[in-house]
Parts: structure tokens; C-alpha cells; sequence
């Protein structure tokens, strides 16, 4: 019969000394190779990013006015006078920003169902496929300008297309662009209409993703085409969703062509976004620091925001779940 003979150990170990130290895994010519690769984007980082951001905040500490000829420190007074009512900044920035809200609030549910739907539509075969999703998509291709001005001349509560066959019908004209409720429809379905067909890309790429045996399983177990949805689609894009859920959110908070263009901020201060009164405090007004500090305080809440939405629509794994 025999006998297994089992390895004996390392000198080493059986002498209770150390164990030979790993070689590292990335040599220091292997690093100096990938770092070379990345210095590219690095220097780009730093200089068109990481630079600005940093000066912003220390402009956002000084009273600086273009028009005065020193840039006194003030430290956190930019800041405080944003928290404080009654102050000069602190009405117009949180009216800024609450119509910022309204509009976010209004657009994004609509930029993630509208797009949704599209795609679960037009992902399925049928003759002029392509060209249809080419004519969904074609509207962002359009630059702001053109989008604010067409919706413009469509609205305009004097010369607009749209009241012009309103009065032919023999209705009453709708202000559209200078009356409340009207004027966040001014600016809501104009924004879906040209944005929609890139969040539809983006959903279609991750439902050609999703293996079909998934759903051929499904099929085979008498699910409904609703409960293939949810339970297959919904699920396969999990992470895309996410994806496009934080850039939707970031691109609503950050609106100011709409607004500038087609309402012009009317009725009063009630569509004025926090990027138009940013840019009026800092570019009209020539007082960047204020104008630096709320350009702060919004990217503060637009990160809060994003980290919120990621930490609720994140997969879990399973340990996580019995917690």
C-alpha cells in the first residue's frame, strides 16, 4: 500500500521565524509607467478642476468687488449673510433656490419615466426602429439657445404659436411665460422634450444588457408582461438607473437657459434659478465673493442630494439586507 508523504514545512516556519517577505505587486517601474499614463489627466484635473474649486473658496472669503481696488478678507461673512434673514443676499439666493427645487422637483420624475417608457417601447423589433429613436433623440442635439427661443416664439403669450390657434378656436390666451401655474410648464415640458431621447439612450443600452434568458425564464414560469418589468427589468437596471437618476438631478439643479430664455425669470423672482442669481450677483453685480459662496452652498446641497439618491437605489448585498 502507499504511503502519502506530506510536505514538510519551510525551515522557516518550523523554526518559528518569519515568513519570506511577498514580492510587491506593482514594481516601482511598473508605477512610474502607470503614473506617466495618468499624469495627463491629472495636470487637466488640477488645472481646470481641482484649481478652480479651490479658488472659488478663496474668493468666497473676501469681499471681492472688480471695482474695488483691494480684496479685503472677511472669512465666513459671505456665508453668514446668506443664513441671515433680512440680509442683501439672503432673500434673493434661498427664492433662487426654492425655485430651483420647484423645478427639479416637477422635471426629474417625468426625465426618468417619460425616458423609460421610450425605451422599453423602442427596444422591441419592428420596422423603423432606428429611425424612430433617431427622431426622439434628435431634439438634444439642439443647443439651449435654439430650444429656449423656438419654445419662446411657441409660448409667448403675445405672438405665440400656440395662443395664436387658442384664439382661433375662440379660448381664452394662456400667459404661459408670465403667469403662475403656467410658467413651470413653460419650462417643464420644453426640458423634457429636449433631454428625454439622451436619458432614452442611455436606458436602451442598459436593456440590450439584460440577458434574454432572464426573461425567456420568466415566460416559462406564466409571468405577465407587468411582472417581467418589474421583476426583471427593474432590477437588471439597477445600476444605469442610478446613473441616470444623479445626472438628471444635477442637470435640473443646474438649469438656467430654460428660465433665462423663455420666462426670463417672470413672474417677478418666481422662476429665477440659483445659476441665474449666481450669475447676477457675480457677473452684474461684480461681488464674487458672495457669488462664490453660493455657488458653495449649492454644490453642498447638489452632493448631499447626489449621496442620498446613490445610498438609497445602491444594491445591497445580502448582509446588509438582515441589518
Amino acid at each position: 500500500m502507499a504511503t502519502v508523504v506530506q510536505p514538510s514545512s519551510p525551515p522557516q516556519a518550523r523554526r518559528g521565524g518569519r515568513r519570506p517577505r511577498p514580492e510587491p505587486a506593482v514594481s516601482r517601474a511598473g508605477l512610474g509607467t502607470a503614473l506617466l499614463f495618468v499624469a495627463p489627466y491629472l495636470v487637466l484635473f488640477g488645472t481646470f478642476i481641482l484649481a478652480p474649486i479651490v479658488y472659488g473658496l478663496w474668493i468666497s472669503l473676501h469681499e471681492w468687488d472688480f471695482l474695488l481696488p483691494g480684496k479685503p478678507f472677511v472669512g465666513l461673512k459671505n456665508y453668514i449673510d446668506l443664513v441671515t434673514p433680512g440680509s442683501v443676499t439672503s432673500g434673493p439666493f434661498w427664492s433662487a433656490m426654492r425655485a430651483t427645487a420647484i423645478f427639479t422637483v416637477l422635471s426629474v420624475p417625468l426625465l426618468m419615466v417619460v425616458p423609460l417608457a421610450l425605451a422599453v417601447a423602442l427596444n422591441r423589433r419592428f420596422r423603423g426602429r432606428n429611425a424612430v429613436r433617431a427622431v426622439f433623440f434628435a431634439p438634444y442635439v439642439l443647443g439651449v439657445a435654439v430650444v429656449g427661443l423656438l419654445w419662446r416664439y411657441l409660448l409667448d403669450p403675445n405672438v405665440g404659436v400656440l395662443n395664436y390657434y387658442l384664439d382661433a378656436l375662440g379660448l381664452d390666451r394662456i400667459p404661459f411665460t408670465t403667469a403662475t401655474p403656467w410658467v413651470w410648464l413653460a419650462l417643464v415640458v420644453p426640458t423634457v422634450w429636449w433631454t428625454a431621447g439622451y436619458n432614452m439612450v442611455i436606458f436602451l443600452a442598459g436593456l440590450q444588457d439584460i440577458p434574454s434568458e432572464l426573461y425567456e425564464a420568466a415566460e416559462l414560469d406564466g409571468a405577465s408582461a407587468w411582472h417581467k418589468f418589474r421583476h426583471v427589468t427593474l432590477p437588471g437596471l439597477r445600476p444605469v438607473t442610478v446613473f441616470v437618476l444623479t445626472i438628471t438631478i444635477l442637470a435640473s439643479a443646474n438649469v438656467f437657459g430654460q428660465p433665462y430664455l423663455i420666462t426670463q425669470g417672470q413672474p417677478g423672482r418666481e422662476t429665477r434659478s440659483a445659476i441665474m442669481q449666481i450669475g447676477e450677483e457675480g457677473l452684474r453685480q461684480f461681488k464674487m465673493g458672495s457669488a462664490s459662496a453660493m455657488s458653495t452652498v449649492l454644490t453642498v446641497a447638489l452632493l448631499a442630494i447626489s449621496l442620498l439618491s446613490l445610498s438609497f437605489l445602491r444594491e445591497r448585498n445580502p448582509k446588509e439586507k438582515k441589518r
